[in-house]
This record gives C-alpha cells, sequence and structure tokens, in this order.
C-alpha cells in the first residue's frame, strides 16, 4: 500500500504499520528492530525515542510491552509528519495512545532543550539509532536522507548527553551502532552511564562485525561488559536468520541485559 512517494509498511507481522518515504529519507529496517529488543521492562515505562525518524524503534517497544509509553523525538519536519501519519493509522489505533511526536533537535542543552520539550529525569529508558555514516563516506544527493545518515563531530557526545539529562537514575540507555564508534561511545558515557554491556553483531560465524548493540545504566559503575557474539545467519549457507535474531526482529522476544 502507498503511493509512488511513499509506502506503508508492517512490522512486528502486522502488529505495526509505518508511513516511509521512497527513494529519499530513511527507512526503518533491521537495525530499529534490534534497537526496540534491547528494552525488557514489564513496568509501566516512559521511553525517549531519540531521532526516531518514522517511529519504528519506539513503535517496535511499544507493541510489545503493553504498559510502555514512548516520546518519539526527531529534528526533521520531513520525518516528523511520516511519524505523525504513521500514528494515525487505523492499524495503530491500539497503540496511538501510548506513542507522542516531539519536533526537536537532541543536540541542543540546558534551557533550550528544556524549552523544546525534552525535561530532565523524565524517562525509564532512552533508545537511539544515530546517524552513523561517516563524513567522508560517499554522498547521497538526497539530502533528507543525507540528514539522517550523516554522522556529524561530537555526534555520540551530544546524544548521549541528552540522554544523560533526560534519563531518570538508573535509567537505561540503549543503541545500535557501527562498531567503530565503540571509543566514542564509551567515552561519552563517561560518569553518566556505567555497566556498559556490548553485543557484537556478525552476518556469519568468521566474518566480521556490522553493528553493535550497546547498554548502559544512568549512575551505575558497574564494569563494562563484552557480551557473546549476536550471529545474523546460521551456517547452513541460507539466507534466512536464525531463529533469535528472527524473534528479536519480529518481537517475539526481548534481549534483555544481563544484569
Amino acid at each position: 500500500m502507498g503511493t509512488d512517494r511513499e509506502t506503508i509498511d508492517a512490522f512486528h507481522r502486522g502488529a505495526f504499520r509505518l508511513v516511509q518515504p521512497i527513494g529519499r529519507g530513511h527507512r526503518a529496517g533491521m537495525d530499529a528492530m534490534l534497537l526496540a529488543s534491547l528494552v525488557a521492562d514489564d513496568r509501566a515505562i516512559r521511553i525517549a525515542d531519540l531521532g526516531a525518524g518514522a517511529g519504528a524503534a519506539g513503535l517496535a517497544v511499544v507493541a510489545r510491552l503493553p504498559q510502555a509509553q514512548v516520546l518519539l523525538v526527531e529534528r526533521s519536519p520531513d520525518m516528523v509528519d511520516f511519524a505523525r501519519r504513521s500514528l494515525a493509522l487505523p492499524e495503530n489505533a491500539a497503540l496511538c495512545k501510548r506513542a507522542e511526536v516531539l519536533e526537536a533537535d537532541v543536540s541542543l542543552t540546558g534551557k533550550a532543550r528544556v524549552a523544546q520539550g525534552l525535561l530532565d529525569d523524565c524517562f525509564h529508558h532512552v533508545i537511539m539509532n544515530p546517524p552513523f555514516n561517516d563524513p567522508g563516506d560517499r554522498k547521497t544527493p538526497d539530502s533528507l536522507k543525507a540528514e539522517a545518515h550523516a554522522m556529524t563531530e561530537n555526534l555520540f557526545e551530544s546524544w548521549i548527553r541528552t540522554a544523560g539529562a533526560i534519563a531518570r537514575p538508573g535509567g537505561q540507555l540503549s543503541l545500535i551502532a557501527r562498531p567503530q564508534s565503540i571509543a566514542e561511545i564509551i567515552d561519552a558515557c563517561g560518569k553518566r552511564f556505567g555497566g556498559l554491556e556490548i553485543t557484537a553483531i556478525h552476518p556469519r560465524a568468521g566474518e566480521n562485525a556490522t553493528r553493535i548493540l550497546v547498554t548502559a545504566i544512568k549512575g551505575s559503575r558497574a564494569r563494562l561488559q563484552m557480551r557473546a557474539p549476536l550471529l545474523m545467519h546460521d551456517q547452513d549457507g541460507s539466507h534466512a536468520f536464525a531463529k533469535v535474531v528472527d524473534d528479536l526482529n519480529n518481537g517475539r522476544k526481548a534481549y534483555p541485559r544481563l544484569r
């Protein structure tokens, strides 16, 4: 369904749908679903999805967790429009009461951040899938896609600084990124977040990691842990996802922290 400029796509085997652009901007996929799986919390929780795009990760969390509420935070007016139209879909009627969209720049600080609606100490979970392309990578002519994908200087510092401000004490930060960003992420967590747990995602055994999943706890002083790697595919030569990955991708399971 959709038009020649956008589609309406089903996620979690029809549990929710997104309005997404065609040929421009960011289209959500596996990264957003893996990010959503990092929230394993059956309480009545509030989640901030920073850089939410059309809302894939945040809606994936509330589709799986019936007591969760999410604030979809996005800077691009175009993607904000896609997120709001996604919430307005009849197929999302059961979720829209637990989701809001906020047009805001997550890199703002202090009073400017608060003025846009990102208040201190409000959220049990902050999730993010920041732009991850290196500025030296080949540029796309699509300005909307470039904004969604291109990493800016000190991106992790500014985004994780905001996460540290808006998360409650003991709140969880969850993010997905390229392995090359691991040092910047650890540095940005600094004294804000501790107890980091990092999982490398590999296409198959013997192949290099293409993503990392990171969780951390605000105010924790626990040591970093490197978890067992997550393999996307089994070694049978099939292109199908491994069962655990398929379960995470379709909202059948969460990927909880070890501690």
